[in-house]
């Protein structure tokens, strides 16, 4: 499957197959595509991607994974039927057992649905495991749920949803350097386009580059370009407790609360007392360990 953001949902998909692999003797195997199927089939952009194709292999290997394997999907894969897919694998990874989600379907046209998979099983050798869907507040856990708690911001929901904290990461590029000149300097990041960024606001997030985190107020807005016809999303990570460069630096953002909106202020004077609120909460709200000394 796609497995995008790896949530508590994948996850037990995971330890299913993996908990069997061991029993069994064998290699727990887990097959993902990218880019994004949808993105494919439509020939107009898929759903930004919760996971980079790297984050989720980790998140994979983290959740029992032995073997992950990123097929690439393009206009031949979606082209090829579920039995003719599902002899390649044969051919290529001899699988005994095959574990699916509930709602799972390969194929062309989606045509290998879990029913289409059960008429497979003997033509093939192989055991069909369907795990039911994951609840969570009396809702089913699912990528595009997510991708609607992170479009409203709601980053402490996603968190419950994923069974981690929702990261994004990018190098540190050159900004506008206003933060500096309020005595906040910010760190800016540059983000692969595929990726799903939060609703804008401000928010307590934690930083980590190099082996070293930090806690962070970020801010995610829309800057308008300067003939005003368009405007970008810019990231700038105020990190608490740290002055240094890091400029080509790759950081990752975990976000752990939203705490406002965007909004404008009457005074630079007013803009910085609110940024030091925001310093405050963060603080509160991000607890890490540092070492004593």
């Amino acid at each position: 499957g796609t497995f995008d953001g790896v949530h508590i949902g994948h996850q037990e998909i995971v330890r299913g197959l993996a908990a069997g692999a061991r029993a069994d003797g064998a290699p727990a195997i887990v097959v993902t595509f990218h880019p994004h199927p949808a993105a494919v089939i439509r020939q107009q952009g898929g759903p930004h991607l919760l996971t980079m194709p790297d984050e989720r292999a980790e998140y994979l290997h983290d959740a029992g994974a032995d073997v992950v394997i990123t097929q690439p999907f393009d206009a031949q894969i979606a082209g090829t039927n579920a039995e003719d897919f599902l002899k390649l694998l044969k051919k290529q990874l001899g699988f005994r057992h095959l574990w699916v989600g509930y709602d799972f379907a390969l194929g062309h046209k989606r045509g290998g649905d879990i029913h289409r998979l059960h008429e497979l099983t003997e033509q093939l050798n192989y055991q069909l495991q369907v795990v039911p869907a994951v609840h969570l507040n009396g809702q089913i856990v699912s990528s595009s749920r997510i991708r609607g708690m992170l479009r409203e911001g709601q980053v402490a929901n996603a968190a419950q949803a994923l069974g981690r904290w929702y990261k994004i990461s990018g190098e540190v590029v050159v900004g506008d350097r206003r933060g500096h000149t309020l005595g906040f300097p910010t760190a800016n990041l540059s983000l692969p386009a595929e990726k799903f960024i939060p609703q804008s606001g401000v928010y307590a997030c934690l930083a980590h580059w190099n082996g070293m985190q930090r806690p962070a107020a970020v801010n995610i807005g829309l800057r308008p370009t300067f003939d005003g016809s368009s405007a970008t999303t810019q990231i700038e990570a105020h990190i608490l407790d740290f002055e240094g460069d890091l400029y080509g630096h790759q950081l990752s953002l975990y976000f752990v609360d939203r705490l406002r909106d965007e909004k404008g202020f009457p005074s630079t004077q007013a803009l910085i007392e609110q940024i030091q609120q925001d310093i405050d909460q963060t603080r509160r709200l991000v607890k890490i360990f540092q070492p004593a000394g």
